[in-house]
């Protein structure tokens, strides 16, 4: 019998490209922990494109009254929110619809792991994404390691704080581009006692919690991580095809 040819493309590769074809590309910001500046990232990288001549628009971006994450999406189209009563009160979600009629290149589409309000297509986000990419749309969006299914117990032993919200793991093995956005934890620290993160009432709870120093570490470990098993994933796959 002989051997394999090596410069034979693997059939497994060439498999998932083809599935792969028609499918909007997915782009995910991910971050240590809330305050990294994974949106504001995002939106820098939709200007950059807006500038290189692509069609980025707003799907949904959570500034968190941050000015200069604000200031950053002027110009950018946004997609207006969807208003839906619930329990005396009216939400404002993603308008699934509304993307899909406009049809663009590019939508941004902040805070992967979000529960939507009842009343709304898809329980979670990140179907709503899903069913976005399933239309040929690029989707950009934005999330913290700790929201990661198979870290759950991990971050829960780390911070004491188990996730409600949580991501299937394959989102992140489909995605097309992992953007790491990184800072050390006294850069972190800083941003919060400057306000930059959460108001100063918070952000003292903030500190003596989840955002000690130990946990941002090890969060910040997590996030290293996964980024270079992506890495790894991304090389081998490389070499195969």
């Amino acid at each position: 019998m002989m051997d394999p040819d090596p410069n034979r493309p693997d059939p497994e590769a060439l498999l998932s490209e083809v599935v792969q074809a028609g499918r909007g590309g997915l782009k995910i910001f991910l971050g240590a922990s809330p305050g990294v500046g994974k949106t504001f990232k995002m939106l820098q990288a939709a200007q950059e494109a807006r500038r290189d001549g692509v069609d980025p628009v707003i799907g949904l971006i959570e500034s968190h009254g941050r000015a200069e994450t604000e200031a950053l999406a002027e110009g950018l189209e946004r997609i207006a929110r969807q208003r839906i009563p619930y329990r005396s009160r009216v939400f404002e979600e993603l308008d699934l619809d509304a993307i899909l009629q406009r049809a663009p290149a590019v939508v941004l589409v902040d805070e992967l792991a979000h529960r939507n309000i009842p009343g709304t297509r898809h329980p979670r986000r990140y179907q709503d994404i899903e069913e976005l990419l399933g239309h040929g749309i690029d989707v950009w969006t934005a999330v913290n390691i700790q929201h990661l299914e198979s870290l759950n117990d991990a971050v829960a032993r780390i911070t004491g704080v188990r996730m409600r919200e949580t991501v299937p793991d394959a989102l992140i093995a489909k995605a097309r581009d992992l953007v790491l956005v990184d800072l050390t934890p006294s850069e972190l620290i800083d941003r919060l006692k400057q306000g930059k993160v959460y108001v100063p009432e918070q952000a003292r709870a903030a500190l003596d919690g989840f955002f000690s120093p130990s946990n941002l570490a090890a969060l910040r470990e997590l996030a290293l991580q996964t980024v270079a098993e992506r890495i790894d994933l991304d090389v081998r796959a490389a070499m195969r095809r």
